[in-house]
């Protein structure tokens, strides 16, 4: 079996089944594990690398009114890594190749390769996608066990979290430049991690915000993990969120409950990590209640002086 991934969460959920090593080529953004970055790059991506975040939000809004991908195939490498599977998603507009044009090149390559989509939208079907993964790779018996391995943690957190009397309010923020809600597992993450996401909607897609809502919505915690972005790249449009007005007024603000993750590695890959996302939330929320695991790290609480623009890194 010669496995093609399309997308980041697609090569983590097939190096799950333990297939890393069926893995023939991979996006120009999968980096996990770190044995991928040496596979052979089958996409590439339109926006440039110094883009700001204003920048990056318009050239996608370009994209979806004009219905075309960020990203694009490789054809000629992908003929030549001649795979068996092609694993990619038509969930996202923008964010992965266009479906039609995986098709296409499919259809176009000797041997006629299977394509799987994967469309998940709640953690349930992200679970799911390991059973789909693993039928389509010719290893079925693979999925339960990853399964059952993930879903031990996700109960273990969920009941912990049932012993919890005031939940938070919490806003998780998926962009900044401009604000994003989260969506699709985010808010129920949220939820299981013994909180109240009190703008995003389980299932459904993120979107635009104005920033009055939220205000409005007076988070008692809020957390950044920008699609995508690093933490030190999101720390880089701190300045912008603290320039806009009442931000300082914000409880989460006030008492010092502001977070940011690595919104490329957690939160917007719909694989393995969610898990990990799931209990790295849970410790920012109820550190005394939910311990971080080893080799899940903390999400960084930003200081009073990034809070106020002090000190905030370069």
């Amino acid at each position: 079996m010669r496995i093609v991934s399309l997308l980041p969460s697609a090569t983590e959920l097939v190096c799950e089944l333990g297939l890393g090593d069926a893995l023939v080529g991979v996006t120009h953004e999968c980096d996990h594990p770190a044995f991928v970055a040496g596979l052979p790059k089958v996409t590439r991506t339109l926006i440039p690398h110094d883009a700001g975040s204003g920048e990056i939000d318009a050239l996608v809004r370009e994209r979806l009114a004009t219905r075309r991908a960020l990203y694009t195939l490789d054809r000629p490498t992908l003929e030549r890594l001649a795979p068996d599977l092609i694993v990619t998603q038509a969930l996202c507009d923008v964010c992965a190749v266009a479906a039609d044009e995986v098709t296409a090149a499919a259809c176009a390559l000797p041997g006629r390769p299977a394509v799987v989509n994967l469309e998940p939208t709640s953690l349930a079907d992200v679970l799911d996608t390991l059973p789909t993964v693993a039928r389509a790779a010719g290893v079925p018996g693979r999925a339960a066990p990853a399964v059952a391995a993930l879903r031990r943690r996700i109960d273990a957190v969920a009941m912990r979290s049932e012993r919890i009397v005031e939940r938070p309010r919490v806003v998780l923020l998926e962009w900044l430049d401009p604000p994003f809600s989260c969506g699709h597992w985010s808010p129920e993450l949220v939820r299981l991690a013994g909180g109240d996401e009190v703008i995003g909607r389980a299932g459904e897609r993120s979107r635009t915000l104005d920033w009055g809502e939220v205000l409005a919505a007076r988070p008692d915690v809020l957390v950044v993990a920008c699609c995508g972005f690093s933490s030190e790249r999101t720390l880089a449009d701190l300045p912008s969120l603290r320039a806009r007005p009442g931000w300082a007024d914000l409880p989460a603000v006030r008492t010092g409950r502001v977070y940011v993750t690595d919104g490329n590695a957690y939160f917007s890959r719909p694989g393995p990590r969610l898990v990990d996302s799931l209990e790295l939330l849970a410790h920012a929320l109820h550190p005394g209640l939910h311990p971080l695991p080893p080799g899940v790290p903390a999400a960084s609480r930003l200081t009073r002086d990034e809070l106020s623009g002090g000190a905030v890194p370069a």
